[in-house]
Order: structure tokens, then sequence, then C-alpha cells
């Protein structure tokens, strides 16, 4: 378990202010912030690479805060991996446990332990500068495993991945961190990745944590305007009544609308839809009703590169964004009736 006590530190032009995080043993933690948010000074800060005066770091019952960062049973994967260009990825993955006297029959076991759990045994000879960037994600991850840490430190590790890879090693960290149930804190812009990945969440915003929680406790009650903008602004649909209707499907009625969802156990009491999940046409869509849905747009407003448009359906207010160029070729205006369609597989459920 990670203990972040009364944490405040600056770093060049990033700080935290007041940092307090629990992370439980063999949770995988994310923590979700804008570019700037001081993400990778509290992963730093962890990893034991910046002094502070204010504050203390525990893990389990010792307090490391002055440990250093060789003596901490941490693996850190930075951002850009930081792999070693003058060995190949069987010496990359070594490193730490040659610099530990490991025994030779140990460095062998977990070289051949980690290339087969991660996939990378044909690599193993390979110069690092010739590997895609997935394959460097992977080299990344078993030196920071080979040494056996009890937290595992994830800066942005995926962000310089293209969505495909990006996706399939979604998946792989999660088989992993269930596979070693090693404590693993992961840092990212992305909500996608921690919707997928994390146990728990905290955003962090400006070097202050604005809310800890799961997932869908953020996603379906955010403290406050900020975190509603960084997790998207969602809809929070309260549902009236459902029923099974067959086939595993059940109808979800809220507000007026009929919602037609996969069953879930445990019932559905509320629905989230992020603005970029509905689809807008200013013509009516052809294809079967199944979510589908005529409204009225209220107001508009530019968000960034985007417009926001506010869709009065039932009785419940949407709210949508559509790139701007494709709002100004829909030459939409306020009042105007739409139509619109829930994408399924994007509907949160709760």
């Amino acid at each position: 378990m990670i203990e972040i006590k009364n944490l405040s530190v600056r770093v060049g032009d990033f700080s935290l202010r007041d940092i307090n995080l629990t992370i439980n043993d063999r949770e995988y933690f994310v923590v979700l912030g804008p570019t700037g948010a001081g993400k990778t000074v509290l992963i730093e800060c962890l990893a034991g690479l910046h002094h502070f005066r204010h504050g203390e770091i525990w893990l389990d019952d010792a307090d490391i805060t002055a440990v250093p960062p060789e003596q901490r049973q941490i693996g850190y994967v930075p951002q850009d991996y930081a792999l070693f260009p003058f060995l190949n990825v069987a010496e990359n993955i070594t490193f730490g446990l040659k610099a530990r006297h490991a025994p030779p029959e140990t460095i062998n076991d977990q070289v051949t332990t980690l290339a087969h759990l991660l996939h990378i045994s044909p690599l193993l000879n390979r110069n690092v500068r010739t590997l895609s960037g997935g394959e460097k994600q992977r080299v990344a991850l078993a030196r920071a495993l080979a040494t056996s840490p009890r937290i595992l430190l994830l800066d942005e590790p995926l962000s310089s991945l293209d969505v495909r890879t990006a996706k399939y090693l979604r998946l792989e960290l999660r088989r992993l961190h269930e596979e070693l149930g090693v404590t693993t804190v992961h840092v990212t812009h992305d909500l996608i990745e921690t919707e997928e990945m994390a146990d728990r969440m905290a955003v962090l915003n400006t070097g202050h944590v604005e809310q800890i929680g799961t997932p869908a406790e953020v996603f379906f009650n955010p403290r406050n305007e900020t975190v509603a903008d960084l997790v998207g602004t969602p809809n929070i649909l309260t549902c009236d009544q459902v029923k099974p209707i067959g086939h595993g499907l059940v109808e979800a009625v809220c507000g007026g609308m009929s919602i037609v969802l996969p069953l879930q156990d445990g019932g559905i009491r509320k629905i989230a839809l992020f603005p970029r999940d509905i689809y807008i046409s200013t013509t009516k869509p052809p294809g079967p009703e199944l979510n589908r849905f005529k409204g009225v747009v209220t107001d508009i407003q530019p968000f960034s590169s985007l417009m926001r448009l506010k869709v009065r359906v039932g009785k419940n207010q949407l709210l949508a964004e559509l790139p701007q160029d494709i709002f100004e070729e829909m030459d939409i205006k306020t009042d105007q009736e739409v139509f619109l369609i829930l994408k399924l597989r994007r509907l949160r459920i709760h």
C-alpha cells in the first residue's frame, strides 16, 4: 500500500499542492489529468527522483520519503521508455539485475519468464533502435519488472502509440497486472485508458487532486465543474423504469427516452453518455429506430476546436459535440430539429 501525505513540491514550471492519496495493495490506480497537471512530477516523487520539504511517502508501514530510488523496490517506466540504445533487448532487461549482482541463474530465469509473459522472446537479441513503439513499451515493462518490484509506475505508457497498438497494450497491461498482482500507478491524460484500466482513479488538475474514486463514481458523480470538464461533461440520465424485453436486452425509460441496453447484473439506475458519443444529423438517418431520437437544439457554444450543442429530447437536455468543420457544413441553428443516435457500445451503466 502507498500513502502520500500532504505532499507539496515544485519542479520547474510544475507543482503539486497538498497531495493526499492512498493506493491499495495490488490496486491498478490511474491518475488522470491534462498536460501540465503535475502527473509526471507526482510519479517521479514516488520513484524518489525529487527531494521535497513538505510531505511524506509511505510504503506499507515504512516511511520511504528519504530512501534512495534504487532501494525503494519500485519499477518505473518513463514516458519515453529510456531504453539503453547501446544494449540489445536482453541486456536492457537484465541491466537492473546485473547492477544488483544477481546470480546468473536468477538473471536467466527472469529474462525467460518476462520475455514469455510479454511476448518478446523473439526480440531478445535485437537492437532496441529497430523496435516498434509497442515492442519498446514491452521491453521497458520487462526491464522495470525484472527486479521484482513491489510497485510499478507507468508514465503515459501508451501516449506515443497508434490507436490499434494502444488498444492491444491496454489489454496486455491489465492481463499482466492480474497475473503478477503488482500495485500499479498509471498516469495519463486519456479518458479511455482510465475507464478501461483503473480499479480506482484520481483526477489531478494544476497540481491539486480534485476527486478520487472508481471510474463509475467519478463519471457519474463529478465533484465539480473542473472534474466534469476533464472527464468530458457526461450526460447523466436517471432511469425511471427498466424492463426486460428478451434476448438479453432491457428497455430503460429515462425522462421519456426509451433506451435499449444489454441486461446488467444489479440493475440499471443511471446511464452516462459522453457528448462525443452522440451522433447528430439534420436528416433522418437510415436504419432501425433503436436508440434513435428526435430533438430540438436549444443552445450552441464553441468549445476548443468543437461546437457544443444542447439538445432537448423528452425531459432531458443532452450535450453533444461536433467538430467545427462538420458543424459549419451542417449549418445547424438554435431551435432546429435534429436527429440523434446514441452509440450503444459507449453507454456507461450504473
